[in-house]
């Protein structure tokens, strides 16, 4: 029998929809909805922060000059010469360096602030004694 005989069906025929169009149905959605995003993060105002990028830049310099063949020599502090004025911490789970470059002077006492903008820091190999590597963390606070 066909449908147009007027016969009645149950309540699990009504609103059937052919799997292949739902499928299509989901990724059409999927894909304005991802669409949507990326035209929204792209319109977000990026304001650029000129001291993250000198944190940046600093930080970089500065692990170049402390690394040895991949492990950050914490005796090399001592001899950094750069001309952005930067306090640069080395710290690992027992021990903490802090020199100060340019004409920044390393402050003896508080922690640095990970969360400002004129901080930049790395994870990196840390060479603690002779043969002895541990995890650190290479910091560097950039002096406006």
């Amino acid at each position: 029998m066909s449908r147009s005989s007027g016969e009645r069906f149950g309540d699990a025929d009504r609103a059937a929809v052919e799997p292949l169009v739902a499928l299509v149905a989901v990724l059409a959605i999927g894909v304005a909805l991802g669409l949507y995003t990326t035209a929204l993060d792209d319109a977000t105002p990026v304001t650029e922060d000129p001291a993250a990028d000198a944190a940046d830049a600093a930080l970089d310099r500065i692990e170049r000059d402390t690394t040895v063949g991949g492990i950050v020599r914490p005796n090399r502090l001592r001899r950094l010469e750069d001309e952005t004025p930067a306090v640069v911490e080395l710290e690992t789970e027992r021990r903490r360096w802090r020199v100060g470059v340019g004409a920044a002077s390393p402050d003896a006492g508080g922690r640095i602030d990970p969360r400002s903008p004129a901080v930049a820091q790395r994870p990196v190999t840390v060479a603690v004694s002779p043969g002895e590597n541990v995890r650190g963390v290479l910091r560097v606070v950039v002096q406006q």
